[in-house]
């Protein structure tokens, strides 16, 4: 099986991966060489340690802002390496205490809000290197630049007419491979299509002494010997600063729900059905990003665009996720010449895409058709990422999802209904499935409005839970109903002694 079909599957993989490791690298302001290692180490070591038949892990573009801004913010690559070692070590402890379920618990317009910022926030990352600007300190302060006017005065100095053309003729090529025509080269990833192109362009500029020829700080450069070059953490420094435990919780939390995502996503794409199980998953995932850690790699994730491109090869077992996970390494290995010939304008090409894709308008479209409900949530988790940073804008959209759940909530579990019956105004209060203290203050106010001199029925039978709070606001409106001469009913609903009287 591994040479009819999984060998051609993990081939396929490794050349889709090969580009997108070094761009997710280079977006992230990480080493070259972290991204192939994440590669190879999500290749071999997650996928024979995860039970997913056609998943593949790697360095995921989901990851590259929080990373960047950790690696600027933490000021030294090294104590950085801290903050994925405490990100695995959370993902495997979600892993053991079983809460693979947790992304079942984020609303979909806070996930797509979150990775709709993180597509505008790769744009304008990649923006410098697709037009060849080649200083290092364009991004300083992580998420704050992208509203600053001055930095993007700064690009026009910069410019290198070789990249600009390098980069719009890698978009024109990327936009073509999608057309029905070039289906013929459907088995050749885009991404190797760009990247063969942007080397075939960097070596005529070389042979032809032409003014366009990059400089070697836009061209890839992987050390010969990477395995010497290798970054290890400062654990002398992993308690001098709690931002290097803040990262590692954050880290950790998007990198779980992008897998998770991912995994649900790629079951979907298989044949024969089969269910992975998430908690191995987060096992496996958390051992990796911790061995990315200790091994100078950025963190990994299970990723979308390699898993569906392990499925469109004819992927049938994890062994073709391990294949291309050996490619890389001999890649690696054997021909870091090559590899170094890449500019970087054709890999910020692909990332630019890959952040188009994450922010169509086409989705705001969307969203906006599924109502306010929908549309803010999804908005302001937007906005206030690119304001502050990814927890905050999460949690602020997670709240803000909750808010309509608990308005929503008010109104869904009772009913009321008015009858005229004998001549005496009659009301029927019925409780739904769940009745919680979110519902004290609308039951309150409810009561508080039926007319005196009427019939109320308050009916419960078909509850399965009645909060406590919901039982006591009931018995006290009981002497309520009485000096107010409104005839009270109760349907299966248990009197309870108020708590005012319990301090008489």
């Amino acid at each position: 099986m591994w040479l009819r079909h999984d060998l051609a599957a993990g081939l396929a993989v490794f050349l889709v991966a090969l580009p997108l490791c070094l761009g997710i690298a280079l977006a992230s302001g990480a080493p070259l060489y972290a991204g192939l290692l994440s590669g190879i180490i999500g290749g071999i070591m997650v996928a024979s340690i995860s039970a997913s038949p056609l998943a593949v892990s790697g360095p995921a573009a989901g990851l590259t802002t929080v990373v960047a801004g950790s690696i600027i913010t933490l000021g030294n690559y090294h104590v950085f390496l801290l903050a994925v070692i405490i990100a695995g070590a959370f993902q495997l402890l979600l892993g053991l205490l079983k809460l693979g379920s947790i992304a079942n618990y984020f609303p979909s317009a806070v996930i797509k809000g979150m990775l709709a910022a993180i597509g505008i926030m790769l744009i304008a990352k990649q923006l410098p290197l697709s037009i060849g600007y080649d200083q290092p300190d364009f991004w300083t302060s992580g998420l704050h630049d992208l509203f600053s006017p001055k930095k993007y005065q700064a690009l026009t100095q910069h410019i290198s007419k070789g990249s600009l053309i390098i980069t719009l003729f890698s978009l024109a090529l990327l936009v073509l491979l999608q057309r029905p025509f070039a289906k013929k080269l459907a088995n050749t990833p885009a991404p190797l299509f760009v990247v063969a192109t942007g080397i075939v362009f960097s070596v005529i500029f070389i042979n032809t002494n032409s003014v366009l020829t990059l400089k070697p700080d836009q061209l890839v450069n992987i050390p010969a010997g990477l395995f010497s070059n290798i970054s290890f953490p400062a654990f002398d420094q992993l308690f001098s600063n709690t931002q290097i435990w803040k990262d590692g919780v954050v880290i950790g939390l998007l990198a779980s729900l992008e897998t998770l995502l991912c995994i649900e996503a790629v079951d979907k794409l298989d044949k024969h059905n089969r269910i992975t199980p998430v908690n191995r998953e987060l096992i496996a995932q958390g051992i990796g990003n911790i061995t990315c850690g200790l091994l100078g790699a950025i963190p990994l994730t299970a990723v979308v665009v390699r898993g569906a491109a392990n499925v469109d090869a004819g992927a049938r077992t994890k062994t073709a996720a391990i294949t291309h996970g050996v490619l890389l390494l001999l890649a690696v290995l054997l021909i870091p010449f090559i590899l170094n010939l890449i500019p970087f304008a054709s890999l910020s090409a692909i990332l630019l895409v890959t952040g188009y894709n994450l922010t169509k308008p086409k989705l705001y479209k969307n969203m906006f058709s599924l109502g306010w409900k929908q549309f803010l949530p999804f908005v302001l988790t937007i906005i206030v990422i690119l304001a502050t940073d990814l927890l905050i804008g999460v949690s602020i959209g997670l709240l803000f999802s909750i808010y309509f759940i608990i308005q929503n909530n008010f109104r869904a579990e009772y009913r009321i209904t008015r009858t005229v019956i004998h001549g005496i105004e009659t009301e029927l209060i019925k409780l739904n499935s769940n009745v919680t203290f979110l519902n004290k203050v609308k039951l309150k106010k409810t009561l508080d409005e039926v007319s005196p001199y009427t019939a109320l029925t308050i009916d419960g039978s078909n509850c399965n839970f009645i909060d406590y709070d919901i039982l006591e606001t009931i018995s006290e409106f009981t002497t309520k109903a009485k000096d107010r001469h409104i005839e009270l009913h109760l349907i299966g609903i248990k009197a309870v002694e108020v708590a005012h009287s319990l301090h008489a």
